[in-house]
């Protein structure tokens, strides 16, 4: 069981810390277009992330799947940007006008899984299990990215039905502000390639 806790704290860690600024953009721009109501559709939406973020972690961490990690570091931000301009053209909020978050949650959670990978691949001890430190590092990824979640779909409910900021405005203020700032990084980090 301490294994599992152990990484449960370092997936949580990687989601929630202040160095996570990537994932959490991320999340903000998967996010941005939902209210509190919308409850069930992102708990589906975080846990797609999930399962791609998994999937390809497991692949890097059993040396199955590997990419040059200045890549993958240059690949996080850009999805970043693509999410949050797609959201920008978002002019209906019904289940099926924004399926196609599903899609660009499960692919690039399969992009964002190798960003972790090097580092975990030399933590993971040759007798430890690696399915269930895998377990204990995506379960605590996935509290955390509900703990995010959960905080935006809050101030989303306050700004749209408290302050009664117009829904559109809300998703192109905050998809604008993810766009920009994750659009710095990935060309912070397109220098480094």
């Amino acid at each position: 069981m301490g294994d599992f806790g152990f990484y449960f704290w370092l997936g949580w860690e990687h989601i929630i810390s202040t160095d996570a600024l990537d994932h959490q953009l991320f999340i903000a721009a998967l996010a941005a277009i939902y209210l509190l109501n919308d409850w069930r559709q992102v708990l589906i939406l975080v846990t797609a992330f999930t399962i791609g973020h998994s999937l390809t972690l497991a692949l890097s961490v059993l040396d199955i799947v590997r990419f040059p990690g200045n890549w993958v570091e240059f690949l996080i931000p850009l999805t970043i940007v693509i999410t949050a301009f797609s959201n920008l053209f978002q002019k209906k909020f019904t289940a099926r006008s924004v399926s196609i978050n599903y899609f660009l949650a499960l692919f690039f959670g399969l992009i964002h899984g190798m960003g972790f990978a090097n580092t975990l691949r030399f933590m993971l001890a040759k007798d430890q299990n690696l399915g269930w430190s895998l377990f204990g590092f995506n379960a605590g990824l996935e509290v955390g990215q509900i703990i995010v979640v959960l905080i935006l779909l809050i101030i989303a409910h306050i700004i749209v039905n408290l302050a009664k900021v117009n829904r559109r405005d809300w998703v192109i203020f905050l998809s604008a502000a993810v766009f920009g700032l994750a659009l710095k990084i990935t060309v912070e980090r397109a220098a480094e390639l």
